[in-house]
């Protein structure tokens, strides 16, 4: 049962309906939504939250006048008690765990506070909060930004249609793949595995997240060793796969790792957002000449506990507004932690329009194989995602080259409206993944 509360007004941190219309009404604030557990009084809970990542501190300070805290103040919006959720208080939370309780709070800070700067939003809506004694739970569920961070941050380049234009897709899903193994080939090893791949009609091919710029396999050898492959594939058939090289690195290096790849006539880089951070990811944005798929790596210790972190629907429209053409969303049935639903949701989210901003394009991978295609696109209703099959695509019994043909006859199929029976019938390829990886979803 959810119980909707009204909070009494605390000077400096206005909670009534007055301030729910000027959240709608004046559009230069952020709202943060959040969900809290507490062994204390929730409404006190809230306003703690509110006080400490704004004007306040343990205690009221000389200089910390009434009319500072109505300027400057973060203030609670609206609160809800909301079910417990089973799970263990964090470690330190001060009360009896026997009295706790649980709710939604949105927090409303002053633009004022930090302009629209995604470094300083993160200090205000994600910084000491996690910290605070007094929440037993601590968990930033999503964000309402304003259009000033629109004006600063342009967000994706490229995009959903502008990927489809680099890879000649116009339609259908974007098939592609991580090269597998992960690490460990060489830079020649590395172009026969893309010359094949690009044979069998690939879109998308990417270094994983572990192939940075390493001494087995440097950056600049493997871009020597991938372009012409690419370019040659190219020359006979006027179409170029994209390929995703990770150039992720030093911020001081971003840029001159993107410009080797793209004076070697490269289409993609790849940037791990959370190991460069938003300012990398903003700073790589400004500069870029080529979509930059933005791979989410280590968020799972953002996300995974639903007692702290961020939710990835909040987190996402961080991501976007720093400039990342593609997002990873993970894929259903996926071999991590995240279920079906949370998964869909996610995606959802990054279809989602953000102030006005370009597209940016969800990438489904982790366990992804032919046998999802139907279950997936009946789930999403669109086709405008890039689909990553690791080792549903390598680890095929006739090879890397019939794995792609499987996803594409899967997902040409399922684009279609027709049943999985119907593609299973008229597809070698998928018939052989079937055997290989069990049962499709329908």
């Amino acid at each position: 049962m959810v119980t909707k509360m009204t909070p009494t007004v605390t000077p400096g941190l206005a909670t009534d309906q007055s301030v729910k219309e000027a959240v709608d009404a004046k559009p230069q604030h952020v709202v943060a939504t959040y969900h809290i557990e507490t062994s204390l009084d929730l409404q006190h809970a809230a306003e703690v939250l509110a006080g400490e990542q704004s004007t306040g501190t343990f205690i009221r300070v000389a200089r910390e006048s009434d009319d500072l805290r109505s300027r400057f103040a973060a203030q609670v919006v609206d609160l809800e008690e909301i079910p417990l959720n089973g799970s263990s208080p964090l470690p330190g939370a001060v009360g009896d765990p026997a009295k706790r309780r649980r709710g939604r709070v949105r927090l409303r800070f002053p633009l004022a506070n930090f302009g629209p700067s995604l470094p300083n939003l993160q200090a205000a809506v994600a910084g000491n909060l996690f910290e605070i004694k007094e929440l037993a739970a601590i968990k930033l569920m999503d964000l309402d930004l304003p259009e000033a961070f629109s004006e600063r941050y342009p967000g994706p380049a490229f995009g959903v249609e502008g990927t489809r234009r680099l890879m000649s897709r116009p339609a259908g899903a974007m098939i592609g793949t991580i090269i597998k193994p992960s690490i460990g080939l060489s830079p020649a090893e590395l172009a026969e595995v893309v010359a094949e791949l690009a044979s069998a009609g690939v879109d998308f091919m990417k270094d994983d997240e572990l192939q940075g710029n390493g001494p087995s396999a440097p950056l600049a050898e493997r871009v020597r060793a991938v372009m012409p492959v690419l370019q040659r594939h190219a020359d006979r058939t006027g179409v170029m796969p994209m390929y995703a090289f990770n150039i992720t690195d030093d911020i001081g290096r971003l840029e001159a790792n993107h410009d080797l790849v793209v004076e070697a006539g490269g289409t993609c880089v790849m940037a791990c957002i959370n190991m460069v951070g938003l300012a990398g990811v903003e700073f790589l944005r400004r500069h870029a000449t080529v979509p930059i798929h933005g791979h989410r790596a280590m968020f799972g210790a953002i996300s995974r506990s639903d007692q702290l972190g961020f939710s990835f629907r909040a987190w996402q429209k961080l991501a976007r507004l720093s400039g990342v053409d593609h997002l990873h969303t993970n894929g259903i049935s996926n071999k991590f932690y995240e279920n079906d639903a949370e998964v869909l949701d996610s995606i959802a989210a990054v279809r989602e329009p953000l102030l006005g901003q370009t597209s940016t394009v969800p990438v489904l991978s982790s366990g992804q194989w032919a046998g999802l295609a139907h279950a997936t696109y009946a789930a999403t209703g669109t086709d405008d995602l890039l689909v990553l099959a690791g080792g549903g695509i390598h680890g095929h019994p006739d090879g890397p080259a019939a794995g792609v043909k499987s996803m594409r006859a899967a997902w040409d199929s399922a684009g279609r409206g027709e049943e999985m029976a119907t593609a299973l019938a008229a597809s070698a390829e998928f018939r052989r993944a079937a055997e290989t990886f069990g049962a499709p979803r329908g």
